[in-house]
């Protein structure tokens, strides 16, 4: 880390799922002297996929030199992998961060600025193949780690991503200090978490459900990933 405090910056866009991005954020936020960013086009209130307002902190033109970039997921991922703006910004910032961090589908996002190609990557369970589509190596783990990449699970992974981020900063005890003051002791009444505990027909279930919205992303996945390759050749 450098002499000054470290600098966080946390992308937010329309329809992200709150908690790939609060998560992480009520961890990494206390880590002593942090200065958070939360980052979008403007500063205007952004609507999460469920409803939640949540304001922007600072402009993407007006992003300072970070330690640490994190990309979160939702439903408005779609839009970012065709979203240039956005895909030049994290390709700039990937240049001169230390960390470079994907909660749930932000990998995707990763993926398709180009930041995956040959690196070990998570996301959520239901879009992992789609990684394979940006040159990614897809891996189930609850936290993956490559170098400086840390990508995660789904929605709940960004708290375990931003505490194993902590611990590399700033040593485990650090970290579980920060575990504690937010009494993350995760004991779910049910063993329904992924599809192993859930089982083939309550994952089947939730699929179909899904079912819409996996395909309006793959459609999304493949357009991005034909525009990146074309943009290599």
């Amino acid at each position: 880390m450098t002499d000054r405090p470290p600098r966080f910056g946390l992308l937010l866009f329309p329809n992200i799922t709150q908690l790939d991005l609060t998560g992480p954020y009520e961890v990494l936020a206390r880590v002593p002297g942090a200065e958070m960013h939360l980052l979008w086009k403007d500063t205007d209130p952004v609507r999460s996929d469920t409803g939640l307002r949540i304001l922007p902190t600072t402009a993407l033109a007006d992003c300072p030199d970070l330690d640490l970039l994190l990309v979160p997921g939702g439903s408005g991922v779609q839009e970012l992998l065709a979203d240039e703006t956005v895909l030049a910004f994290l390709r700039s910032q990937a240049r001169t961060v230390r960390y470079l961090v994907g909660v749930c589908t932000g990998s995707l996002v990763l993926g398709a600025a180009g930041l995956l190609k040959g690196r070990r990557a998570g996301t959520h369970w239901a879009s992992r193949q789609f990684l394979a589509a940006f040159g990614a190596v897809p891996t189930d783990s609850r936290v993956v780690v490559d170098g400086t990449l840390f990508t995660g699970g789904g929605v709940t992974a960004g708290i375990d991503v931003a505490l194993a981020i902590v611990a590399e900063l700033f040593g485990e005890d650090h970290a579980k200090l920060i575990q504690l003051s937010i009494e993350y002791d995760p004991q779910p009444p049910f063993n329904a978490g992924s599809p192993v505990g859930a089982g083939e027909d309550l994952t089947a279930r939730l699929l179909e459900r899904m079912g819409p919205m996996l395909a309006a992303r793959s459609a999304a996945v493949r357009a991005a990933a034909a525009r990146l390759n074309a943009a290599q050749d």
